[in-house]
């Protein structure tokens, strides 16, 4: 029928990466616990590291996440209507300022130009912009040095016009129990808090504990610290080398499904490179995922999936869009089966932090590495 315009549903996808929102109200409620009383800053930064920003976002408000950080103004910008508080925690670029004033986003002063900028900027717009000051005590990316803070920190307190509510700094070392140089990066910044409470300078919010010291640093989040920044461990998962001082659970399900079933002979290679020569006869599949998935291409004759719960060895290189397994341990394993690439229960569970050893990388590099055409799946969510 002429102007009929029928609705056409999503073809499903081949990988999906399922979240599980109740695993991540959980480990919410586990940090939030370990740290009382300090608030916890949900860290949501890169589209909450590739797994979609907002669905994570909601169920975190809903259990009590007290604030939002980021790194960048259009993630901020992203962020603001759930009516929680939304820090860009690395710099802010001068033209950034205008949007991010106007957006009511707390800004990070870096340096006495970057703090002018945006007293001028909120000026203009006849408002106070919230702010915290960034110290860099050992990280050397951004920030006020520690040696230089105090004065600089109070030549920017005398600028009209900001709301300069908090200082924090950042570990580079956290995850490596009793460092040395993380004592010293907090040793740095209490005694910064002492010399400028001496010059009548106190901040409501006071953070340098990560996801690592939390797990590590207990000194990071006890008084005067009153808030704590997490990430990584929302998701359940940590530092390779670090220490697991809380009881998480992953909050990642990667999922595929096995495009082919095949017999191959004895003396069959495998992939590019014919890294792998079948040594027998030899029941082979073909999964639809591979390293544009997400799939460490480190996994190449190293690794594991899951199919009917039980491990099939990766056979040769991992290729871009597919991946070749052995089916010997399924021999009743059909074209179109379910294939769990990452997540799982009991021993040959694949957890992100195995990704990780077996790739040479942190963990963060494992969540973020999820491709675009795998489709984020929010599973539990409240009603």
């Amino acid at each position: 029928m002429a102007g009929h315009t029928e609705t056409v549903e999503p073809l499903p996808r081949r990988v999906r990466l399922e979240i599980s929102l109740a695993a991540l109200r959980e480990n919410f409620a586990k940090i939030a616990a370990a740290v009382s009383p300090c608030q916890v800053i949900a860290v949501l930064k890169a589209n909450a590291y590739g797994l979609g920003v907002k669905e994570p976002a909601r169920a975190l408000a809903e259990v009590g996440a007290a604030r939002l950080g980021v790194a960048e103004l259009n993630e901020a910008v992203e962020l603001t209507d759930l009516g929680l508080p939304v820090h860009i925690l690395g710099g802010v670029l001068p033209d950034e300022i205008p949007h991010a004033v106007e957006a009511g986003i707390i800004l990070p002063i870096t340096d006495f130009e970057t703090a002018r900028d945006i007293a001028a900027e909120a000026g203009r717009q006849k408002r106070k912009a919230a702010c915290h000051f960034l110290i860099d005590t050992g990280m050397g990316r951004l920030g006020i040095l520690a040696g230089e803070a105090e004065d600089a920190v109070c030549r920017c307190l005398e600028l009209p016009n900001l709301d300069c509510e908090g200082i924090y700094s950042h570990f580079p070392f956290a995850y490596r129990g009793g460092s040395g140089m993380t004592n010293r990066q907090i040793d740095l910044f209490l005694d910064l808090l002492l010399r400028l409470e001496a010059r009548g300078v106190r901040f409501r919010l006071r953070h340098i504990a990560n996801s690592d010291a939390v797990n590590n640093f207990p000194r990071a989040y006890q008084a005067p610290f009153n808030a704590v920044r997490t990430g990584i461990n929302l998701h359940g998962s940590f530092d390779t080398e670090g220490r697991r001082a809380l009881d998480l659970t992953s909050i990642l399900t990667l999922k595929t499904r096995l495009t082919a079933v095949r017999r191959l002979p004895k003396g069959m290679t495998i992939g590019y490179g014919c890294t792998c020569t079948l040594s027998e006869d030899t029941l082979v599949g073909t999964i639809s995922a591979g390293y544009a998935d997400g799939l460490p291409l480190a996994l190449s004759n190293r690794g594991h999936v899951l199919i009917h719960g039980r491990p099939c060895p990766i056979l040769g290189r991992v290729s871009m869009d597919y991946t070749t397994v052995s089916l010997d341990r399924v021999p009743d394993a059909r074209c179109g089966d379910e294939v769990v690439c990452l997540g799982g229960t009991g021993p040959s569970a694949v957890s992100v932090e195995d990704w990780a050893r077996i790739k040479g990388t942190h963990p963060y590099d494992i969540i973020c590495s999820f491709g675009s055409r795998v489709e984020r799946r929010y599973i539990d969510k409240k009603p």
